[in-house]
């Protein structure tokens, strides 16, 4: 058994929503109890303490939607004329990264990846992985990773047809082949989807694949839609109908998929995304830095589509994301209460309620029978913290690099901003080492 203690604790249970001086005591992976430290030190005595010493203790972030493979873009510089819009940037850059990447690349892409998010706070990550160099075993490599280092995460590998048949057959097969892998193994800390590009690098035929091949598997589909405008035009164009029409014509929509993005929709297609229940991530400083434009986030939550947040790669700190998506829904739609409230519900309560369709217990919440995620962040608010503003402070106050302890599943991964049995200089050397490899052979 675990306590950690003599902290502010924000819970994000709505019944019991903090603590002033509180605690919360863990039994294996769960956790038991949670409530004022000395009551609960008087009645757990003898068991491991972890003093807070007045910071604030909450439920680990989770993003729903993250892209490990990206991690060796970061610094990375690219012979040519600079990307002028979002393909040019697929073409320029992702796409010619992911064709060269190894399986030894893609682990220790996961293994900084992780990292970052264990420092920052993040201890649930859906990731969305592509490797069209090293399709085969990719996804078992890195959840090989995630076991080790103990991030709970959900995996699956984007098929598309932009580097011929073969290739995205192997995509289909590395999908089911992992997907049933982790259905067997009935392990909450790793879940599979299937995952699929975006409409406009899937055929007609592709897609129909995809949709047969997942029959009878117990799995959601995770798939990038209308980021940028030319999603839009090539489903018009070649198909006549918008994307989410399109994807819904194929049945690709549904409860345990994510729809990523989610930019360059229209109120038919908001419509269809809340009639068949389909759950939505929203990534604000991707499609800022991509240039994509904005999701119309507050008009779906309006109509009471889960709406999630996640980071498209550009970050592994949820924390960062969240300010981000306070202001980038102010400024889009000239509105200075835009996004106050649907910020907190999306990080808090949609993430989670995404992360309910795979895993059993509840996460992103500090309350009993919950996973025992768990993130102490060094803040020492400056004014009054109560159950009434404490996501505010979270938003103005906090940042990924104030995260002093992460306890994932029970397991304590990061104490005093040191990982726990992880040689992170050691991890970094090599990774810095097949960075610069891989730059050689782009």
């Amino acid at each position: 058994m675990l306590l950690i203690g003599n902290g502010r604790v924000v819970t994000q249970d709505e019944n019991n929503p903090y603590i002033e001086n509180g605690c919360v005591v863990v039994k294996d992976n769960l956790i038991l109890e949670i409530g004022d430290t000395q009551e609960l030190k008087r009645r757990y005595k003898d068991i491991d303490f972890i003093d807070a010493k007045g910071k604030v203790i909450m439920p680990g972030m989770i993003n729903t939607h993250h892209h490990i493979y990206s991690a060796f873009a970061r610094g990375m510089s690219l012979n040519g004329k600079p990307a002028t819009n979002f393909i040019e940037i697929l073409e320029k850059l992702w796409w010619r990264l992911d064709k060269v990447l190894t399986l030894e690349d893609v682990k220790y892409s996961a293994y900084v990846t992780l990292i970052e998010c264990i420092k920052n706070g993040t201890t649930t990550i859906f990731d969305h992985h592509a490797s069209q160099g090293a399709v085969r075993e990719s996804l078992f490599t890195i959840g090989e990773i995630t076991r080790e280092l103990g991030v709970r995460s959900s995996l699956c590998y984007e098929v598309s047809d932009r580097d011929g048949k073969e290739i995205m057959e192997e995509g289909i097969r590395e999908n089911l082949a992992f997907i049933k892998h982790v259905n067997n193994l009935k392990d909450d800390m790793l879940k599979g989807m299937f995952g699929l590009h975006a409409s406009f690098t899937l055929s007609n035929d592709t897609i129909n694949k995809c949709r047969e091949s997942i029959e009878g598997v117990d799995a959601g589909f995770h798939i990038h839609v209308a980021e940028g405008i030319d999603d839009l035009y090539n489903s018009l164009n070649r198909y006549n109908k918008r994307v989410v029409e399109r994807l819904f014509d194929f049945d690709i929509l549904g409860e345990k998929t994510l729809a990523i993005h989610c930019v360059h929709i229209n109120n038919r297609e908001i419509e269809i995304l809340k009639n068949t229940n389909t759950k939505v991530v929203n990534n604000p400083e991707s499609n800022m830095g991509n240039g994509v434009g904005c999701s119309p986030i507050i008009e779906m939550m309006k109509r009471n589509i889960t709406v999630g947040l996640g980071t498209d790669g550009y970050t592994s700190d949820m924390f960062e994301s969240v300010k981000v998506s306070n202001i980038v829904h102010k400024h889009n739609l000239s509105n200075p209460n835009a996004g106050t409230k649907e910020t907190p519900k999306m990080i808090f309560k949609n993430n989670a309620k995404i992360a309910a369709e795979y895993f059993e217990r509840p996460l992103g919440v500090l309350k009993e029978g919950a996973y025992a995620d768990i993130i102490v962040v060094d803040y020492n608010p400056l004014t009054n913290m109560d159950k009434n503003n404490s996501n505010a402070h979270i938003l103005f106050g906090m940042t990924g690099r104030s995260v002093d302890t992460t306890i994932i599943n029970g397991k304590v991964i990061m104490k005093d901003r040191k990982l726990v049995n992880i040689d992170e200089e050691k991890i970094h050397t090599k990774s810095r080492e097949l960075s610069l490899d891989l730059w050689k052979r782009i």
